[in-house]
């Protein structure tokens, strides 16, 4: 009777959510002469340990990390001073929250930058309720703590439950964020190494894998990617073990979980009794009794659990690749352990990949940004219906929504041809009367916009076969099962009233194919990152309809500020509104929302380093610019997603020496190599670089040798030009010609083997035909060949041993530093 009374109260609150604007315009100023509620937030920059005990440099708000709750009720009028005491600028956005432009918190976009010693006067109506957050949106200040959480009650409490909670997930690195991705620019395996998910070849061999990974380096890929950085601790409210004695038996707790993580999307379990899902992104839901649940990077879920009678629930985190978990404990006395998640398996992924026949390295660089249509792109990669094969025995398809795999234009939309239509890089289909439309004809339910029949689109697993609802939603699956094919869906999120739009709108349709390259993390749309885009224009008083197609092997949370849109899934006119919505590897994800805002707006990856690589768009309502945001260019917010980075490396060995620099932004790289043998031989080379796609860049520079073997009498000095190319299965080829019109071809190629161990190889030919210089009396040709072989043995980040024999210098070996 009490489950019927609890389920009865909660229905009727969300009929009474749905009257919170989260549809409505913003508006400027206080013009309702509201309530105001202020608070003062200060940003600072303060020694912290958060990981291995180890002290480091992080941003606090307030003293603390994360920063405070800052809690408001609905009807209210927020004014918030942020004072910045570091010695670089800051910046807070209000993340999920309707709020006038120039206050949403993106610095040089919408919103001045708080330069040092300044204060900032952020002001806005409270138009909603539930659990929202806030956080730096300058450069990667997140990751060192500047978030905090966000708790705006109803004007009238309607859920049953006696106390709130809010636990704010994120995850720690010691390093400075800036060296992070760095060191993810350079490409090296060192972060899988690290948290042990690397799948080394011995391993992949053990597993009968071997094809499968021979397939995935085909297309230019070493596995299947699930999270990209190692993380030494992860942390709920700033600590990876928590304790809450005060909940009482019997009591019921609103549980505010906002994942604030900077990279790290988790699965969450509970112990105790089955918890109760009432809100997803601040926005109340039909209530669902669901345990194991993901949440993405940005994304906030609220629960009510009951505190246990005898004992103490745990609330748990895993890292979504499995590194590292963190829990918090309610009540007291013996502990209700959370189920366990098992750790991903990579090799399994790869296999089952493989035999989808999966069109993987979708370009994250085009070699004509202004000149792309992401129909074709969606054609060409990906999952294809004609080419896919069924599954082998105990290779699931469970959870696969097939409206995510690729399918001919013809299927997509008879009658349309996209290769006619002219289309600039993210493609829009303006004009559109959807309500016009035979939605039947097209495959699709009108509201859902589904490009397969759900049923058929999502198969139930058989193990489902005869459990009721909630014993489905709430059972335990492996992590295995719970990869790619899992139910990475939102399915089970249903808006408690309708939120489809009047049939007679106009609809705008935009495809936005998710597209990176993990070698040289580039991240962009349709093969286009920000820096090289142009804005997506929203139409006012229209509704635009955005599908995400995930070319990537990585999950994306795309977040659009300022905005809730509706996440179309196969409750259909029911679906639910989000602000931020995870798309997951290879599959689609579409949503809608209606166009009744002003100016720019960002719209990104919520992944930080993907946002800061360049996975982001600027949203426009092609409104004048506000006259207070003149002295702060765009430019700026768009550069630093093309800054350039350096690295290098030094290898010290007992028969040479070798140093190679680099420095690259996302189409320019300057390079030099030197190399030195005891035995006075020396080459050194100085390029530059110019990338005409994410595999291809022509180059030109000089090159230094010296011309007698064994000997540095003398040095010759020729200018080179020429392309280095990517290869499939890996292989940098470089193809060139010097001043002296000598042809040179060289490949090279490493492999991890074993954990921690990899081998690596060069070969390098050269021809003199003499064209330019005398050949030797009888000779058509001179040759030249060089070539070397070694192992590498990661000891850390930044050293290694190595052992390598080269025909110039011979055996040796040494210490290679990465610096």
């Amino acid at each position: 009777m009490k489950k019927y009374i609890f389920l009865v109260l909660t229905m009727c609150s969300m009929m009474i959510s749905y009257g919170q604007r989260h549809m409505e315009k913003s508006v400027e100023g206080n013009i309702n002469n509201l309530p105001v509620h202020e608070y003062n937030l200060t940003i600072d920059q303060e020694k912290v340990i958060k990981a291995e005990g180890k002290e480091v440099m992080g941003m606090t708000i307030n003293g603390g990390i994360p920063g405070p709750t800052l809690e408001f009720t609905e009807g209210e009028y927020a004014v918030i001073y942020v004072e910045n005491k570091m010695d670089v600028e800051t910046s807070i956005h209000w993340h999920g929250m309707i709020l006038p432009n120039f206050f949403d918190g993106v610095p040089y976009l919408t919103t001045p930058p708080i330069k040092p010693g300044e204060t900032f006067k952020y002001e806005f109506e409270i138009k909603q309720h539930g659990t929202y957050w806030y956080h730096s949106h300058t450069m990667l200040q997140e990751q060192s703590g500047v978030y905090g959480s966000l708790l705006i009650h109803p004007k009238e409490k309607v859920l049953e439950y006696d106390q709130d909670l809010v636990l704010v997930l994120s995850d720690w690195t010691n390093e400075k964020p800036k060296d992070v991705l760095r060191f993810l620019k350079r490409g090296t395996e060192w972060y899988n190494i690290k948290k042990g998910t690397a799948t080394p070849l011995n391993q992949v061999i053990k597993r009968g894998a071997f094809g499968a990974q021979v397939d995935f380096w085909r297309q230019r890929m070493e596995g299947a990617d699930i999270a990209d950085i190692y993380y030494p601790a992860f942390l709920i409210n700033g600590e990876e073990k928590l304790e809450y004695p005060e909940f009482q038996p019997g009591e019921k707790v609103r549980l505010r979980i906002i994942d604030g993580a900077a990279s790290t999307s988790f699965w969450m379990t509970f112990g105790g009794d089955m918890p109760t899902l009432v809100s997803a992104d601040g926005v109340d839901v039909v209530p669902i009794k669901r345990n194991k649940t993901f949440i993405a990077v940005a994304e906030t879920y609220d629960f009510i659990v009951t505190i246990p009678e005898d004992g103490k629930m745990e609330f748990k985190i895993m890292a979504q690749d499995g590194s590292g978990t963190a829990s918090a404990f309610l009540g007291s006395g013996r502990v209700l352990p959370a189920p366990d998640v098992a750790r991903p398996d990579k090799i399994a992924m790869m296999q089952k990949m493989a035999k989808m026949k999966m069109k993987m390295g979708a370009p994250a660089l085009k070699f004509n940004p202004k000149n792309v249509d992401p129909y074709e792109m969606k054609e060409k990669w990906g999952m294809q219906m004609d080419e896919m094969n069924p599954p082998a025995e105990g290779v699931g398809m469970e959870g696969m929504d097939h409206g995510g795999m690729n399918m001919k234009k013809e299927e997509n939309m008879p009658g349309m041809d996209h290769s006619k239509m002219d289309m600039k890089q993210d493609s829009v289909m303006t004009k559109m009367d959807h309500s016009k439309m035979d939605h039947n004809q097209m495959g699709m339910k009108k509201d859902t916009m589904k490009m397969a029949d759900s049923k058929k689109g999502n198969m139930q697993m058989d193990k489902m076969k005869g459990m009721n609802q909630d014993e489905m939603h709430g059972m335990d699956l492996s992590a295995g099962e719970a990869g790619m094919f899992s139910q990475y869906n939102y399915d089970y999120l249903r808006s408690p009233e309708k939120t489809n739009y009047d049939k007679d709108i106009p609809v705008t349709d935009i495809l936005l194919n998710l597209t990176g390259n993990m070698s040289r993390y580039v991240w962009s749309l349709n093969g286009v990152p920000l820096s090289e885009s142009d804005k997506i224009k929203i139409k006012g008083d229209e509704v635009t309809r955005i599908t995400f197609n995930n070319l990537t092997m990585m999950h994306h949370p795309m977040h659009l500020h300022g905005h809730f849109f509706r996440v179309i899934n196969e409750n259909g006119e029911y679906s639910p509104l989000k602000h931020t919505v995870n798309v997951p590897p290879m599959q689609e994800v579409t949503i809608e929302f209606y166009g009744n805002e002003y100016g720019d707006w960002f719209f990104h990856c919520h992944i930080l380093y993907h946002m800061d690589a360049g996975m982001a768009r600027i949203v426009s309502y092609d409104t004048k610019r506000d006259e207070r945001m003149k002295r702060y260019p765009v430019s700026k917010l768009v550069k630093e997603t093309n800054k350039f980075y350096t690295w290098g490396m030094l290898d010290a060995a007992s028969h040479m020496t070798e140093l190679n620099v680099v420095s690259s932004n996302i189409r320019n790289q300057f390079t030099a190599l030197a190399e030195y043998g005891w035995n006075q031989n020396i080459e050194a080379e100085f390029s530059y670089e110019y990338y005409l796609n994410d595999w291809v860049r022509l180059f030109g520079g000089v090159n230094v040798e010296n011309e007698m073997e064994d000997s540095m009498e003398e040095l010759s000095t020729t200018a080179i030009g020429g392309i280095r190319y990517f290869t499939p299965y890996m292989f940098a080829l470089d193809v060139r010609l010097d001043s002296k019109l000598r042809p040179q071809v060289s490949l090279a190629r490493e492999i991890m083997i074993f954990p921690k161990l990899a081998i690596f190889g060069t070969y390098e030919f050269q021809a003199d035909f003499g064209w330019v210089d005398e050949l030797p009396e009888g000779e058509d040709f001179v040759k030249e060949e060089t070539w070397s072989a070694g192992l590498e043995y990661f000891l850390g980040k930044n050293f290694s041993l190595m052992g390598s024999y080269d025909n110039r210098f011979g055996a040796g070996g040494g210490l290679s530093l990465r610096f």
